[in-house]
């Protein structure tokens, strides 16, 4: 009987042990909502990030500068500057705001990333053209297919931004406030035709954790 007991303590052990420390897999998911809003810690979010490129996207389109504009400007994007002590995609809120101002239809980017692709598939595309008289020599692309140099379009503007924060702890209570700044500035003046600031200020109160 004896014996008996201790192999059963011995199984619950093991069980035990391996419940708690042992890997753990995720073996069920489902959709979630993007658009709910859950403060699971007191980091910067995707409904932050959401928030900040809503504001700016409609503040841009209804810019005087681009709104009334005869036809859409060209602009050039520049990556969202992280001026805040966390690590922050600003990348992606940069595609965000960049794609969903492209689909308004009241402006139009130069793709900065991708010019010197663009300059090499130029030359590629003109290789063996003699620059004095055109004259073909050993030519690897169809002279009907390849594209014109010097009808690359020039920006209009610079759509450029920075994210900053201030964080305050009274007590228990921790404020978080985020502010995103975004410019329009014009190529040809250098002047800030159009801005926009969007800000969030969160609230979280410390709680104690206990075994």
């Amino acid at each position: 009987m004896k014996t008996l007991l201790t192999t059963l303590a011995l199984v619950a052990t093991l069980t035990m042990l391996n419940g708690c420390g042992g890997p753990k897999a995720f073996t069920k998911g489902e959709y979630d909502d993007p658009t709910r809003v859950e403060l699971l810690d007191d980091k910067f979010n995707e409904s932050d990030m959401q928030q900040m490129a809503d504001t700016t996207i409609k503040a841009m389109a209804a810019c005087g500068y681009i709104a009334k504009a005869e036809k859409p400007p060209i602009v050039i994007v520049e990556r969202v500057q992280n001026r805040t002590q966390e690590h922050i995609d600003t990348v992606s809120m940069t595609d965000m705001i960049r794609t969903a101002l492209i689909k308004t239809g009241k402006v139009r980017f130069v793709n900065k990333e991708e010019r010197g692709t663009v300059d090499e598939e130029m030359d590629y595309q003109h290789q063996g053209e003699d620059e004095d008289d055109h004259a073909v020599k050993a030519r690897k692309v169809k002279q009907s297919s390849a594209k014109r140099k010097g009808h690359q379009t020039g920006a209009d503007y610079i759509l450029s931004g920075a994210l900053a924060t201030n964080i305050q702890e009274v007590g228990d209570d921790k404020f978080i406030y985020y502010k995103l700044t975004m410019n329009l500035t014009s190529m040809e003046t250098t002047t800030i035709d159009c801005t926009e600031e969007k800000q969030v200020r969160k609230k979280y109160k410390k709680r104690s954790i206990g075994l």
